[in-house]
């Protein structure tokens, strides 16, 4: 889409997102990776894993986050001894009515900070799995619809393991992205601590909700209207499909390389046809992110590292020769042939 149309639709998308920005900056320093997940995930209609050691503002930036939205927040601490009830919700025995009715969780929320998500056992996460998918939760016999829009953004810290549980693949798969939340430059930390100068800690600054539910949609009707190739569209499955060490698709030929190569010995299990999709919905936002109204090659692989790195479950070897995910998806990318 070309001419004043588009110029003014495009435009009114970047005012958005640069006002968007802006509140956040009032609390946040720096850390432009995470905030363009969290509008990413917003935008997407996708929940988002953000992984970082302690003190990086995770917290703050989901409840910032939820400030500028203006839709109903719940933080949920999760910790070893959580129950599912204490999540979703349980059913009430009201002695003057003689019935049980139904008492809601904090789930029942649009937007969902679960803090620590790791903390919480099996029973927890599997609560969770219902409520990710199908935007509904099951309470007793009877199913409920939760509000819309719904996100759950979790936060996990990845160096503390005494009362953590790993998280299992399905509830991983899920997620939308992972973000990995790294440490501020020393010209950002100088701004960090001038900002909490004060000997009681800075006042968070007040924000404007800049993205109510009715700009949401600006940005996504204008997400939607970015035009993907159908190479393009190849090219994001190839990629998913390349990281699959046992089954053939679109990528056998670029697998075959790979395995000639030695990368499959670092992947134990690739990632699910919920990444293709994935890949598709975050490579449109992110030309949205850049102003233009097509996807390039740049946009996909700029997306894959967050969409992918909670989906490739890595092999022993892997760990052993010191890979992480990033570089074994470096390593895919490279033999994956651009369109």
């Amino acid at each position: 889409m070309t001419g004043p149309a588009h110029d003014q639709s495009a435009a009114e998308t970047a005012a958005i997102l640069d006002s968007c920005r802006s509140e956040l900056a009032r609390r946040i320093v720096g850390q432009a990776e995470m905030v363009n997940g969290l509008l990413t995930a917003l935008i997407a209609g996708g929940h988002i894993l953000l992984e970082g050691v302690p003190g990086l503002a995770k917290t703050l930036a989901v409840k910032s986050l939820a400030a500028i939205t203006g839709l109903l927040f719940k933080r949920i601490q999760f910790t070893p001894d959580l129950l599912p009830a204490d999540l979703t919700g349980t059913l009430v025995w009201e002695q003057a009515s003689g019935a049980f009715s139904v008492r809601r969780g904090p789930v029942f929320a649009n937007l969902i900070l679960a803090d620590e998500l790791n903390r919480a056992p099996a029973k927890v996460q599997s609560a969770l799995l219902e409520a990710m998918e199908e935007k509904q939760v099951t309470i007793g016999e009877a199913t409920y619809p939760l509000p819309s829009p719904f996100f759950v953004l979790a936060t996990q810290n990845p160096i503390e393991h005494e009362g953590t549980y790993t998280l299992p693949e399905a509830e991983l798969d899920r997620f939308l992205m992972k973000i990995l939340i790294r440490y501020p430059s020393i010209e950002e930390e100088i701004q960090i601590v001038r900002r909490a100068a004060s000997p009681d800690g800075p006042a968070p600054a007040p924000l404007s909700a800049v993205l109510k539910p009715e700009t949401l949609a600006v940005l996504r009707a204008a997400a939607s209207s970015v035009f993907v190739d159908a190479r393009l569209a190849a090219y994001m499955v190839s990629i998913a499909a390349a990281s699959r060490p046992l089954a053939p698709g679109p990528g056998a030929d670029t697998m075959e390389k790979a395995a000639r190569e030695g990368l499959y010995r670092y992947i134990a299990f690739g990632a699910s046809p919920r990444a293709s999709i994935a890949l598709y919905r975050c490579a449109r936002i992110r030309a949205l992110f850049e102003g233009r109204s097509f996807v390039t090659p740049e946009d996909v692989k700029t997306a894959a590292p967050p969409v992918l790195r909670h989906r490739i479950v890595l092999s022993y070897e892997a760990e052993a020769d010191g890979l992480d995910q990033d570089a074994v998806i470096s390593r895919l990318l490279s033999f994956v042939p651009i369109p």
